[in-house]
């Protein structure tokens, strides 16, 4: 089992008297792709940098390997971190762009010779050392900057939303890459982004943010099909949130039926919240469908198609391949493991 190679200890980080951490408390173990997910403003980025050293928390230990690291700084810890804005020297090349911390280490010309080239091949930029960092595109330059970070061989390395500027086919595969790159070396990396997906692709542990506060910790899996409560169930994916009543262990009712379900524990004529993924709600007859309704939207998205369905004015979001058109009336069934149950939310 991976030991913990860094620890937060509610961490609280003010900033004018504005709380925006509230007591994190975090285990980040060694290898492991951990990823900072949540909306603007959540608290992920301060998080980062509090872990990196280039802020102070107002309260609480920050622990590297076992040993209080709070008032160490950034350059005495054995982290890097990749920006957003990469940050990388305009007037060196390439080669000097990634051998610049090995100079300050003062090695000797043979030794960054061989780490500089060894980066250029993990990157696939071998053959690139003399080309300037102006002739790069977005995500040439993306990769030297991890190079550079990489490079002074960290043992964990940050990540500030590293593939925002990036469009799109770019990123998937930087994303693929990245893990790759993390595997392989078998480093520890802490990654910040807004985009569910992203998370979801790439992390053997996603924490969810939200307003300084951790909702939830756990892996893509778990997230996704076991959400804790409503912030985390709409943030990730797409959701059908309906409130209904646990009738009993493994009874639930909503939408004016009663439906088998897989969870337990949560008392008898107890409010709760139900959380149904689009993709699981099948579509049959309407005289088949334990819930029946008209399809009062429909969108092709390429993979899916996107429908909303008013079932007593409830309009549930559903995915299908098959198209049903604008108007139709349309039953949706539901099996028991389809059915999430959660505390209903004050909000």
């Amino acid at each position: 089992m991976n030991k913990h190679m860094i620890e937060l200890k509610n961490i609280v980080k003010e900033y004018d008297g504005t709380r925006v951490l509230d007591g994190i408390n975090l285990h980040i173990k060694e290898n492991e792709f951990l990823t900072l997910l949540g909306p603007s403003g959540c608290g992920k980025t301060t998080t980062l940098r509090i872990i990196g050293g280039f802020e102070q928390a107002t309260s609480g230990e920050v622990y590297f390997e076992g040993n209080v690291i709070n008032d160490l700084p950034p350059y005495k810890r054995q982290i890097n971190t990749v920006f957003q804005k990469y940050a990388l020297f305009p007037h060196m090349d390439i080669y000097e762009n990634i051998a610049f911390g090995l100079r300050i280490k003062k090695m000797t010309e043979k030794q960054i010779q061989e780490k500089v080239e060894r980066m250029l091949r993990l990157v696939n930029l071998k053959g690139f050392e003399k080309r300037s960092i102006d002739s790069l595109s977005g995500g040439q330059q993306q990769r030297i900057a991890i190079a550079r970070a990489l490079v002074n061989e960290p043992k964990v390395l940050l990540l500030d939303e590293p593939l925002g500027a990036l469009d799109l086919k770019l990123r998937k595969e930087m994303q693929r890459e990245l893990k790759q790159m993390q595997q392989d070396l078998g480093i520890t990396f802490i990654y910040v982004t807004h985009d569910q997906e992203e998370a979801l692709t790439m992390s053997d542990t996603i924490v969810v943010m939200d307003k300084g506060q951790v909702q939830q910790t756990g892996s893509p899996q778990d997230i996704y099909n076991e959400p804790e409560n409503r912030f985390v169930a709409k943030f990730i994916g797409e959701s059908n949130i309906i409130e209904g009543t646990m009738i009993r262990d493994y009874e639930v009712e909503f939408s004016g039926h009663k439906f088998k379900c897989v969870d337990s524990g949560f008392g008898e004529n107890v409010p709760v919240d139900i959380v149904v993924r689009p993709e699981d709600l099948k579509i049959t007859d309407p005289e088949k469908g334990m819930i029946r309704g008209k399809v009062v939207s429909e969108i092709f998205k390429g993979v899916h198609y996107e429908m909303l369905v008013d079932c007593e004015g409830f309009e549930w979001l559903v995915h299908n391949t098959i198209r049903v058109e604008y108007g139709q009336t349309i039953g949706l069934s539901l099996e028991p493991e389809d059915i999430h149950i959660m505390t209903r939310s004050e909000s």
